[in-house]
């Protein structure tokens, strides 16, 4: 029976589109059980509370990443969930869960099912005597941070940004900086992970422990992250200093220095000998005070300076890329060559402006290759004729347990580049790239799993231990790789 008659007297009624949905859904359904039709999977697993959408054009924050799906869904409940991944097995479809947007590569990408867990952002529990928190996967790091603080608590470290899932953070080896300090995904005391079978597993290092340390690093092809629970710490302030040397300096004493601080890194400028070294410490020190000039000064110096004008001079550069160590040199001189300090809650210190799009690329090395790794790389900006932009960051972390975890077993150096695009205006990037990437290979070198990169399954192998008993568990989990996509095939299996 056609209920098109039914639709049209519908939409003469003031009710909304919700409610004339689900009468027409209801209808549909009552109308193929009196003529004994049996259903198709997308008759019946599709109701209206799923949000689906069809069609929809997903890209990422760069804007050099893009999907089209058939079906993009943004659940609610788990039931909501299980709906979702037995239609998509029941239709042969890729499903892949996207974040925030903020992976650079292609990673959360198909044009089969997306799901998004915006409405699974709830956080379930903050325990304060144990200074735990339990967050579903779509939870912003953004919003544990200001709920954390609320209650005397915060994350121990964190990355460049918190405009992130928890859950895609921790699924790429998302990390901060400081050699005591371990990638995000360390500090997760119990996961419960949603798989193809439609099963709801809590894995821990005393349940299913095998499965947790693979899911740590999971890539979101071992199933669906559900909720997490965390290790915080007592919320804390931190005074920050970050001040100019030459790279030689820093090359020269880097074991030294990065021990002698919680948290440390450096930028270096291209084409110019100049670094920024940024520490920070733990400190019971008031917030720093700030004038009403001084905001208005470092509005002029961070925006205006350091945003719009970069962005314009960037542009202009892409038609006269010779431009380009006059800018470094020159934007050093501006906002960098004086020693600044800071004191403020954590998140607000961890965090900085990753400013307008870009291309990036990065990939951890053993801690003892750092010097090597950056003399290479500056002899290959220097001899090569490349105009790259700055910075070049170079951050470390603990070596930890996680199977596909970069800083697997090891104290890590991690080393990124950058090219931006300004106003979205793409730029040479690939040989650079492919040269670092050489350079990082050389080195015993390993991708960000969320960034950019050409390896392929058997590169892989080579790089990490427990690589092949990770495909296993995916096997166990997924053996029709529902979770997967073009770059999960290329990792695992190309």
């Amino acid at each position: 029976m056609s209920c098109s008659w039914l639709s049209e007297a519908l939409n003469t009624l003031p009710i909304k589109e919700s409610v004339r949905d689900d009468i027409l859904m209801e209808a549909k359904l009552d109308s193929a059980t009196e003529q004994e039709t049996p259903l198709t999977s997308t008759d019946i697993l599709v109701p209206v509370s799923l949000n689906q959408q069809e069609n929809k054009t997903l890209q990422n924050w760069a804007h050099i990443e893009s999907c089209k799906p058939k079906r993009y869904f943004e659940p609610e409940t788990v039931e909501d969930i299980e709906v979702i991944v037995e239609q998509c097995r029941s239709n042969n479809w890729k499903l892949r869960v996207f974040g925030a947007g903020h992976s650079p590569n292609n990673i959360a990408m198909t044009n089969d099912c997306i799901v998004s867990l915006k409405r699974m952002n709830r956080i379930e529990n903050i325990d304060e005597e144990q200074k735990t928190v339990t967050a579903q996967g779509g939870t912003l790091i953004k919003q544990l941070n200001q709920e954390l603080a609320k209650h005397n608590l915060g994350l121990s470290s964190l990355g460049s940004i918190s405009e992130q899932t928890i859950a895609g953070a921790i699924s790429t080896g998302t990390h901060g900086t400081g050699i005591n300090f371990s990638i995000l995904g360390a500090s997760v005391l119990e996961l419960e992970l949603f798989t193809a079978s439609g099963k709801r597993l809590l894995c821990s290092e005393t349940e299913h422990p095998d499965i947790f340390k693979a899911a740590l690093c999971g890539l979101g092809c071992l199933g669906i992250i559900l909720r997490v629970k965390i290790q915080c710490e007592k919320a804390f302030r931190l005074y920050a200093v970050q001040q100019p040397y030459s790279l030689d300096q820093v090359l020269e004493h880097l074991d030294d220095w990065l021990r002698s601080s919680e948290h440390w890194r450096f930028w270096w400028f291209p084409h110019t000998d100049r670094c920024v070294v940024w520490t920070a410490q733990r400190t019971n020190q008031s917030p720093t005070a700030v004038s009403s000039l001084s905001r208005i000064s470092a509005w002029f110096k961070e925006r205006l300076l350091g945003y719009h004008s970069l962005e314009a001079m960037l542009y202009l550069a892409t038609f006269a890329p010779f431009m380009i160590p006059f800018i470094n040199r020159l934007y050093f001189r501006l906002l960098f060559e004086e020693k600044k300090e800071k004191i403020d809650q954590s998140d607000k210190v961890f965090n900085f402006d990753c400013l307008f799009r870009q291309y990036v690329d990065e990939w951890s090395i053993p801690l003892r290759h750092t010097v090597e790794a950056m003399k290479r790389l500056r002899n290959l900006i220097e001899t090569s004729g490349l105009y790259v932009h700055f910075p070049v960051e170079v951050r470390f972390t603990k070596a930890d347990d996680i199977w596909l975890s970069p800083s697997y077993e090891r104290e890590s150096g991690w080393i990124g580049i950058i090219m931006y695009r300004p106003y979205s205006k793409d730029v040479p990037f690939q040989y650079y790239f492919r040269q670092f990437e050489q350079i990082m290979q050389s080195l015993d070198g390993r991708p960000h799993w969320a960034k950019p990169h050409g390896c392929n399954s058997t590169q892989l192998q080579k790089m990490y231990p427990r690589f092949s008993e990770f495909k296993q568990i995916r096997e166990n989990l997924d053996p029709e790789h529902i979770f997967s996509n073009q770059y999960i095939d290329r990792i695992l299996d190309g």
